[in-house]
């Protein structure tokens, strides 16, 4: 009597659902709204354990409901949600099909007990029972579930009911995706369902065929005969033939309009008939459509996206890109992101006329400007995407006031793409100059070291007429009176080394026009207050002043230090008498130095500088131009064209030098010898490496093993003898060699060259450096399984070059994708960075790599694939891809 007593008092003093919430709105702290969930939640347990009626049990399912959306423990409702699920009340039904939904998942195993009671409900006459057993079967089954309920969900297609045959299409979505082998189950009913009037059944209908489609492309044939179809119903809602009742903002249904363009884009993808069965209707959804609304916009940027996709008229895809460049001018930040993501894949698949995408430039720079930092970097993708060698030099002016103002992350990035871009689509050798001159001098603290040493390496193979310009143009930027260009590190090591180089160049008259008047090629240079620089003719003293400036200034900094020494070194043989005293001074103050890598620099200059006059000019001679110079110089001195000059460096001249003719050139990442210790000197009785134990750092270059030790290396401070360049072995660019067991055996050939070859550091790697693919490149698919595809698209270049371009693609979130590549002995491998490591649907992942075939041996590449699927199992495949043999 007591227990029923209590009971009762119990059931008239708990909290239902309102006074709950009303408790927990009224706390003033987090402690005070624990405390009123923990008090509640006790309640809830015993009232579980004592009460076991159906209203009682209601209430406290809406509660705990209630308290997991705020983010507390409900886990022990579980069982509860089971026994309302099995009341014959809808509203408890109700209620329990809720809870079930929002505290279980499709991993517990508890989840087997609510089958049954599905499958009963999947029978029951009231259709809003069988809606709530399909909502919950959608949204939380399993693959167990799938396969025993799978028989009741196809019959429910047929239903008289509009409103479960909707339900049924959406919950057979759900089976399809956990168990693909069931699609052929509804093809049938689902094909019926195309001929439905009511626009909630063809919505999920035609959902259900698009998800059908994606997964088997025999189902894409199948339905392909009903493009017409699908075309009739498209023309009926863009003329408002449909009921006004699914107008909104004056279009017709654009929830059903998404979905008829997203299946016509599969079905239209690689097939000309059925292209050309969807043009006239695509013409007129983006021709008819307002777009001065969302609701619009939506549509039409479904509508570009299936010209896109489809085999299109030149017309239709004119009109898509000038959507999309009206999509820039919108107010929306969506709407303008959007675009410049479709605009950048077009651009980068070669889908448009490069002069339809020019139109749009103007407006895709000013998105540079923009506040919303998600569309400057998407307008900075885009515009080196649509750079190419009529643009360059008014694009690049635009690049680098972006690089001014970008923020400091970000400037390593934009700084390597405008360097790379300069590099392919140069006009001339010396605006390429200017324009590494220009970054150095906006953000030379963000500037890698391989981007200087490539500047460098520039500066050698040019003429002496443009060594000239550019060491006086770096003076004078040096010279000026501003702390910013005392910020910019990489300048300043760039400066310092062309003084050192070419010191004599600086200080003397000009130079002959070695090349029959290069330089005035470029007076039509369009940054002229700059170019003023490169006309200051300083004297000796004026450079010495500088650089003790610049030492003094970066007493802190071993790299500036080193580089300073080692051009007061150089001067001292360019320079006069009384100068090279100055130089020597300057030197002997920092023999003392705290910091002994500086203190070892200046000890050992110092004394060279004792040596006589002709071992010492011979110890400070000019380092002879970098690799590729003999080429370029080549090219230039036959009078090829400018395309042909411009080819004169090879992109992958860098990575494999075996057959060079000048095997004793210093290497391009090895400046003045500062990062291989393996290093020899040039073939000159009385040269030497003059910092051979300075590393730059980021050396992208394979390890150097020396194979034989010269016994006459030079004592740094005893007298001078002759060195002879070791024989070196060269390991070979075969990447994985390891991976798959071959760890010892690699690449032997001996070279004569002082280091191995670095990696060429401008090749056009990057997504803006490639040239736009055409329609008509092929496609490889190297790898397609557990719903992820890899494709590679070859361009073959001169030179046994063959550039792919790899695209990992997925309709589910796949994360750490990593890809590794062998090659044969015989070939040279270059790999960049990928874009990403992580795909979902419309974000692809971008992979470029470049392979060197000297003897054109048939390509056969070994590929080492892993990745993690969304549900976290982690897969790792090794495949053998031999579809290049042709190449």
């Amino acid at each position: 009597m007591d227990i029923q007593i209590s009971n009762l008092i119990n059931k008239f003093t708990a909290l239902h659902l309102k006074d709950l919430i009303k408790a927990v709105r009224a706390c003033k702290t987090a402690a005070d709204e624990r405390a009123v969930i923990a008090k509640e939640s006790a309640n809830i347990r015993t009232s579980f354990k004592e009460d076991d009626s159906h209203e009682s049990r209601n209430n406290n399912i809406s509660k705990l409901l209630y308290i997991h959306m705020l983010g507390y423990p409900a886990h022990f409702g579980q069982i509860e949600c089971l026994k309302l699920v099995a009341s014959p009340r809808f509203s408890d039904k109700r209620v329990g099909y809720l809870g079930i939904m929002l505290l279980l998942d499709e991993n517990q195993e508890i989840l087997t007990l609510v089958t049954n009671s599905i499958k009963n409900d999947l029978n029951h006459g009231n259709m809003y029972i069988v809606g709530l057993a399909l909502c919950t079967l959608g949204n939380i089954s399993s693959v167990e579930m799938a396969r025993d309920l799978s028989n009741e969900v196809e019959k429910l297609l047929g239903s008289t009911s509009s409103y479960i045959r909707k339900k049924a299409a959406l919950c057979a979505l759900r089976i399809i995706k956990k168990v693909p082998e069931l699609t052929e189950n509804y093809i049938q009913r689902a094909k019926k369902l195309l001929g439905e009037r009511h626009h909630g059944v063809l919505l999920t209908a035609i959902t259900l065929l698009t998800e059908m489609c994606k997964q088997d492309q025999a189902v894409t044939k199948e339905i392909r005969k009903y493009v017409p179809h699908l075309v009739k119903i498209l023309r009926g809602l863009t003329t408002n033939e449909f009921s006004a009742e699914h107008n909104v903002n004056n279009i017709s249904d654009p929830f059903l309009q998404v979905k008829i363009l997203r299946l016509l884009r599969i079905l239209g993808h690689k097939n000309q008939r059925a292209s050309e069965a969807m043009n006239d209707i695509l013409a007129q959804v983006v021709t008819n459509t307002e777009g001065s609304k969302n609701t619009g916009n939506a549509v039409l940027y479904e509508a570009v996206l299936t010209i896109i996709y489809v085999e299109s008229e030149n017309s239709l895809r004119v009109l898509a890109i000038n959507i999309l460049g009206r999509f820039l001018a919108n107010s929306d930040n969506n709407i303008k992101y959007v675009a410049l993501m479709t605009l950048t894949t077009v651009a980068d698949t070669g889908f448009a006329s490069t002069s339809t995408l020019q139109r749009h430039r103007k407006i895709i720079l000013d998105c540079l400007k923009d506040v919303d930092i998600s569309i400057r970097h998407r307008a900075l993708d885009l515009s080196f995407s649509l750079l190419n060698s009529q643009n360059i030099r008014a694009m690049t002016r635009e690049l680098l006031n972006y690089l001014e103002v970008a923020p400091v992350n970000e400037k390593s990035s934009v700084i390597r793409r405008i360097c790379e871009s300069a590099s392919i689509w140069k006009p001339n050798s010396r605006w390429e100059i200017d324009t590494i001159c220009r970054v150095l001098t906006i953000a030379g603290n963000s500037t890698e070291q391989d981007i200087i040493n490539h500047f460098i390496k520039l500066i050698s193979v040019s003429p002496g007429d443009l060594q000239q310009y550019i060491t006086r143009k770096l003076y004078g930027i040096l010279s000026q009176d501003d702390e910013k260009i005392l910020e910019q590190e990489g300048l300043i090591l760039a400066g310092a080394w062309c003084i050192g180089e070419y010191g004599d160049m600086l200080v003397g008259n000009d130079a002959d026009k070695v090349l029959g008047g290069l330089l005035s090629e470029d007076n039509n240079n369009e940054d002229a207050e700059e170019n003023s620089s490169a006309d200051i003719k300083p004297s000796e003293d004026d450079v010495i002043i500088l650089l003790n400036k610049l030492i003094e200034h970066f007493c802190n900094n071993n790299d500036v230090c080193n580089y300073i020494l080692t051009a007061l070194a150089k001067l001292t043989t360019r320079f006069s008498s009384s100068s090279k005293e100055k130089c020597r001074s300057v030197i002997s103050r920092y023999v003392v130095n705290t910091d002994m890598e500086i203190q070892q620099r200046a000890v050992e200059y110092n004394e060279f500088l004792k040596l006589d006059e002709a071992t010492i000019t011979s110890l400070m001679e000019r380092i002879p131009p970098l690799e590729g110079a003999s080429k370029l110089l080549t090219s230039r001195k036959h009078g090829k064209s400018k395309d042909s000059i411009d080819d004169g460096i090879d992109l992958l001249d860098d990575i494999d030098n075996t057959n060079s003719s000048s095997g004793n050139l210093p290497s391009a990442n090895d400046l003045l010898g500062l990062g291989a210790p393996a290093a020899t000197a040039p073939q000159n009785d009385n040269i030497m490496d003059l910092l051979g134990g300075l590393s730059l750092g980021g050396s992208t270059m394979p390890t150097v093993t020396p194979t034989q030790n010269n016994s006459n290396a030079m004592d740094l401070l005893g007298s001078v003898s002759t060195s002879t360049p070791s024989t070196v072995k060269s390991n070979s660019m075969d990447l994985l060699g390891d991976i798959f067991g071959n760890s010892t055996n690699t690449n032997t050939t001996p070279v004569t060259n002082a280091t191995a070859s670095p990696i060429n550091l401008m090749s056009p790697l990057s997504n803006s450096g490639l040239t736009p693919a055409t329609n008509t490149r092929k496609t490889y698919i190297a790898y397609e399984k557990n719903g992820l595809k890899l494709e590679f698209i070859p361009k073959q270049e001169p030179n046994n070059i063959t550039l792919v371009k790899g695209i990992f693609s997925s309709n589910n979130t796949i994360n750490q994708i990593n890809l590794q590549i062998a090659v044969q002995k015989a070939l040279r491998l270059q790999m960049n960075s990928p874009s990403g490591n992580s795909v979902s649907p419309g974000n692809n992942v971008i992979q470029f790599f470049k392979l060197l075939n000297p003897t054109n041996v048939p390509i056969k590449l070994r590929l080492r694939i892993s990745y993690q699927l969304s549900s976290g199992q982690a897969i790792n495949e090794i495949v053998e891809f031999n579809s290049f043999m042709d190449l």
